[in-house]
């Protein structure tokens, strides 16, 4: 069953090698394999992503992965520190307060990449 598999995001890139210099700046990612097709990445318990080089990038209205994490806090903050530019959102239901919208017992901040993508960073409850 599918519900036993690893799940892998995949994100378009406008421009592959800016996108790969902004993944390894900003979030820290290194590609662990570099093929025509683009390049793959890995994150904690075998996920990962891969990038890859297409005209339609950036135009997704919503999340496209999300990054989990039990501090949103934390996380927030030492990715400003490395120039990433977090999105504010006052809409119905979500609004950002220092970057960190709070839904329930869910915080959640949200960037956009190099190429235009939406990313999250999440806390979920404990």
């Amino acid at each position: 069953m599918l519900t036993e598999r690893m799940v892998q995001a995949t994100i378009p890139a406008a421009d592959i090698d800016r996108a790969m210099l902004w993944y390894e700046e900003k979030l820290g990612f290194k590609p662990v394999a570099r093929i025509e097709g683009g390049a793959m990445y890995r994150a904690a318990g075998g996920t990962g992503f891969f990038l890859y080089p297409t005209a339609h990038a950036g135009l997704a209205p919503q999340t496209v992965m999300s990054f989990m994490t039990p501090d949103v806090d934390t996380e927030v903050r030492d990715l400003k520190a490395r120039g990433v530019v977090f999105e504010e959102y006052d809409l119905p239901g979500i609004k950002t307060v220092d970057s960190i919208a709070t839904m329930g017992s869910t915080r959640g901040a949200w960037f956009k990449d190099s190429e235009g993508n939406i990313m999250g960073v999440v806390q979920e409850p404990t």
